[in-house]
Formats: structure tokens, sequence, C-alpha cells
């Protein structure tokens, strides 16, 4: 069966990552990297191609992507992925022993940052490095040219320059060419950046900040503003690279569940580095819970097979017999294993980030072509319909103690998700906390215009909330004069447990009760989970509006000392509002709970 790309580019993520094209059976033809996964990958699928790449694009039966935190670590994981796996359509260079670095010479008056490889450093200047990659050292000299407008052109050009280039044009360059700044003012750009690639920017961040209080108290305001830009861009280059930390090796493993899949993602991290992600989609016949899945998981990847097993193995769940299991793999390995959930710091990123490729994983899975045929065609064997359904709607309310109250609907159709057609209603003019008004409210609108022409009519409109909401959706019904749709309430089991579920056809007087490993029950979680998302999602847009227009001014415990540190170590109010919590956090004078309090002011 051909591979079908518009079902797995529906679910990938627009996430930076690393992704693997396999044949049927299963090697690796190419491994490539992109800042956008999904919109890279969904390129292979249109316009025109060269041979090689049609070719390439013909052989595809699978497609597996790592999702990365940033491009540079997703360009390190494919260098690493080329090198082990030697796919037959990247291009595999021999090894030479040289390696790229960033080159200062010693003998020019206005010295570029150049990209040289060598086997050896000479005594002809400064080498910076080595880098990883090629496409790491031209990376660092594209910031560094656009933070201190450092020259990267030949001297031959460099000396017969009359007028300023492009580059200057561009604010990429300060034109030495052409004396537009003196040798000692670009010396100290020059330095500035050259301790930015030996990893102290911090103190050059400093360097600026105390130059742009200078010039502004001395209205050199022009200048001021020019030193503000390089310490936000300095502070945005300062932002931590969580899967490059230069120390500790780990096995990283995170589940990832929903009704009828499950995906276990490992991430191998070594010297603080990601090697590589794998995942796997082992059976649950027991139906265990995350955390006994996971358990048994670990002691078949380590002890039913031989692998190397590192320090730490970090999961993403609680895993019951934890401290039997490190046993187990200390006495295997011949040193001290620890395994646990409970990290922190760069390991809780790392967690995170196993997260989140069990969750992308999972999504690829569910969009499967295949599984959602059966899963459609059980529902219409469920409901005793002549045909399977085509077009699913689900409506959903989210609130906070009446708050800001939000109603989503959410469409599913024989693709899956239909996010072009997904819509959020505001609800106004309810009492607080009245679901049943606030589904009424969100129905009518929606149905209205149905009556009146407009919209696409559903096969089957689903409501969460059971009796009361189906209830409340023949009313709407009625009053409107909508036919033709069938109707169908979602009530949760006593225990709220997924599968336990009872659904009400048409009336609150027909139930129908499936087996928890019904794919039709699994298709009707899945659209309820995912109305259930929407919603939640919308509201706490709505509720947290008004607090992404906070000022330093209105948030607990920044009295005026701390609001100057923030300012003088961002550049400004906009410098602050563009900094995570980890960054607020190194400010002196604000802990990390404070940190804490002024993102989530700002922020929402």
């Amino acid at each position: 069966m051909s591979f079908d790309s518009r079902d797995f580019l529906g679910s990938v993520s627009q996430s930076p990552g690393v992704y693997r094209m396999l044949d049927e059976q299963g090697e690796t033809l190419y491994v490539g990297k992109a800042r956008r996964l999904r919109a890279r990958l969904a390129s292979y699928f249109r316009g025109a191609h060269n041979a090689k790449t049609q070719a390439l694009v013909g052989r595809i039966a699978d497609i597996q992507v790592t999702v990365t935190n940033s491009e540079t670590e997703a360009l390190i994981l494919e260098q690493t992925l080329i090198k082990e796996l030697r796919p037959p359509y990247n291009i595999l260079l021999r090894d030479d022993k040289s390696y790229p670095f960033i080159f200062v010479t010693d003998r020019h008056p206005f010295p570029a940052l150049e990209y040289k490889r060598a086997r050896v450093r000479r005594d002809d200047g400064r080498y910076l490095g080595p880098y990883p990659s090629s496409g790491a050292v031209r990376e660092s000299l594209s910031l560094m040219q656009k933070i201190f407008r450092i020259r990267n052109c030949e001297d031959s050009v460099f000396a017969h320059r009359t007028r300023p280039c492009l580059q200057y044009q561009i604010q990429r360059c300060s034109a030495p060419c052409v004396d537009f700044i003196s040798e000692a003012d670009y010396r100290r750009d020059l330095e500035h950046a050259v301790m930015c690639l030996e990893g102290k920017s911090e103190a050059v961040t400093r360097e600026l900040t105390e130059a742009m209080e200078a010039a502004s108290a001395h209205l050199d305001f022009e200048e001021a503003a020019r030193l503000r830009d390089q310490v936000q861009d300095l502070r945005q280059l300062q932002q931590r690279q969580f899967v490059d930390t230069g120390n500790g090796d780990a096995d990283v493993f995170a589940l990832a569940s929903r009704p009828g899949a499950l995906c276990i993602s490992v991430l191998t991290m070594r010297q603080g580095r990601l090697l590589g992600a794998r995942h796997h989609a082992p059976p649950n016949g027991l139906d265990l819970g995350p955390e006994a899945l996971l358990g048994d998981f670990l002691s078949q990847f380590y002890l039913g097979q031989a692998r190397e097993i590192p320090a730490e193995v970090i999961t993403s769940h609680p895993v019951p017999e934890a401290e039997l299991i490190a046993q187990a793999l200390s006495e295997r390995a011949g040193k001290r294993i620890r395994v646990t959930d409970q990290v922190r710091g760069h390991r809780a990123q790392w967690r995170e980030l196993a997260r989140t490729n069990a969750e992308q994983q999972l999504a690829s899975q569910l969009a499967s072509q295949n599984q959602l045929a059966k899963r459609f065609a059980a529902l219409r064997e469920a409901l005793g319909l002549e045909q399977a359904p085509r077009r699913l709607e689900c409506f959903d309310i989210s609130h906070s103690h009446g708050e800001a109250t939000v109603a989503s609907c959410v469409v599913f159709d024989e693709n899956g998700p239909r996010k072009s057609d997904y819509r959020r209603f505001n609800i106004e003019g309810v009492a607080a906390g009245d679901d049943y008004a606030a589904m009424r409210q969100a129905l009518t609108r929606r149905f209205r215009r149905l009556a009146e022409g407009q919209g696409e009519r559903p096969d089957i409109l689903i409501v969460d909330g059971g009796k009361g909401q189906l209830n409340m959706a023949r009313e709407v019904f009625a009053e409107l004069g909508v036919t033709g749709v069938t109707l169908l309430g979602v009530a949760k089991g006593t225990t709220r447990k997924a599968g336990l579920e009872t659904l009400f056809v048409e009336t609150v007087d027909r139930s129908l009760d499936l087996d928890g490993a019904s794919p039709a029950l699994h298709l009707i979680q899945h659209i309820r989970d995912e109305s259930h998302r929407f919603a939640i999602a919308g509201h706490r847009a709505r509720r947290d509006k008004t607090r992404r227009t906070s000022t330093l001014q209105d948030i607990p415990g920044v009295g005026p000392r701390r609001r100057r540190e923030l300012l003088r170590f961002f550049g400004g109010l906009h410098g602050v509002k563009q900094a995570n919590r980890e960054e607020l956090a190194r400010v002196p004078g604000i802990s990390a709970t404070l940190a804490e309090t002024i993102h989530r002011a700002l922020h929402g």
C-alpha cells in the first residue's frame, strides 16, 4: 500500500526536528532536519522535483519524526543519525579528520570571522571550536554578524571598496572598509563576538548594559537604543540548550496513550546531548495503567536483551518497584543505576521533550487511514446506520466557576480531525456555571446557520454531558427544525474512567454500552477528548487575555529595585516579556517562585 502523505502530514508538528524516511522493509532511506517539520515534509509531496527526489518519495513506506527544541539540536541529531545509519539518499562524507572552526586572523587591522576547516590549530590567528558541523559554524557566524555587525567579506573585496556594500545597508556590517567605524571600536565589537563564542556572553551583556545606561545618561538615545537591541539579542542567544548541557548520561522514557493506542518514546542522552529517539507501541493485552506498563517495558527493554545501561533512567510516570528495577539494572551494569521520575533542571526538560515525542508519534498512529476506517465502520455497526458517517461534530463547555465560558465544536471526518472546521463560541448572557444554557446558546448559534442553508450538516452530533445535554440538544433541534442528524450523548461512568462511558442515542431511554476495547468507543472518546482540549484552550485564552497587558508595576513582589534589575538585565520591558521562567530566575534578586509569578502575570 502506498504511503498516505495527507493523513500523515495532518498530525505532524510544526516544531523543529529530524525525520527518517523508511522503505517497506523498515530500512532508513533518508535522514533530514527541519525548522518546521510539517512544512518541510509537505514540500516532498507537492510541486516538481528532480528524478532522484521522485524516486525517494516513491519508495517511502513510513516516516518517523523526532521533535527537538531548536534547529541547531536537529542539525546535530541529523548528523549523528546519518553517521550511524548511512542512508543511501544522504550525502556520505569520508572522515578526513579535519574539523570546522571559526577563525580570526591576527594579520589584519579589521579581521573578519571566518569559517575554516583544519586538522590542527596553527599560529596564524585564533581558532574557536571545533564545531560539530559546518552548519553549526555558519549559524554562529550569522548570529555574531547580526548582533555585532562583524564583516564577512574576503580581504581582496575589503581592500577595494569605495562605498558600503549591501551588508551595511541591512545592518549586518559596520563598514570598516570605508572607515565608518574606528579600528578601536571595531576591535571592541570583535572581542565581544569572540567572548560570546567562547561562552562568555553574560560578561558581554553586563558590559553592554553598562554602556547603554551611560549613553542614556549622556542623552545619546540613538546609541542607547542600539545597545539595547544588542542586549535583547544576546538574551535570546543565551536561552539554555536543554538537549546539549555538556553532562549527564540517561535514557528517558515517556508514555502517551489514548483509547485504543499507546506509544513509548525512548530518548538517548549521552554527555548531555540527544543522540536519537526510538518509538515503541507494545501490545497492552492486560490493559495495564501507564505506570505498570512502563515498568514492565523497562524490565524487558534492559533485562530481556543486551543493551548499554546509562547511569540514569528517567520516566514520565512513577514506575512501580522502581527501586527493584534499579537494583537489577545495577547488578547487570556493574555500577549504580538510578530510576526516577522526579527530576529538575535540564533533566526535567529532557523528560518534557520525551513526552512531546511520544504525543507526536501517537498522533501519527491515530491518523492512520486504516485505523480511522476501522473505527468509522465500527461506529456505523454500533448505531445501526445504513452507511458509515462522513462527518461527526462534538460540543463541550469549559469555564472556571462560571468565568469566561467557552463552547467548542470539533469536527471529524474519514480523514480524522478536520481542524479548519473547528469553532469556538464565547458564551454571553447566561448564569455563571449554567452549562445547559451555555450548550443551548452554542447549539443554537451553530445550527441556526444550518437551518438558514449555511454550513455543512453533520451525520452525528455528540454532546459531552449525558442526559441533560442530550435533552437540550433535542430541544434546540425541535425549535430550529433540524432533521437528519443522529444525536449522541456521552455520560461518564461512576468512576469517570475511560472505557466505562454510557452512550445515549437520540433519547435518554435508549442507552448503548460498548466494550472498552470497541473501536467505535475509541472514536467517540477521541473526538470527545479533542473537544474537551479545544474548549479548555479557548477558555484559558479568554480568561487570561487581560493578564497579557499587565505591567511590572502590577505584579506583587516586584518593587522599584527589582523592576530596575529586570529592565537592566533584558534591556527593556519588551525583553522581559520575551523571557522564559528560567531566564527570569537568573536576574539578581529574582527567585524561581517570583520568576513564575512574573511570567504568569505577563503571559497568563
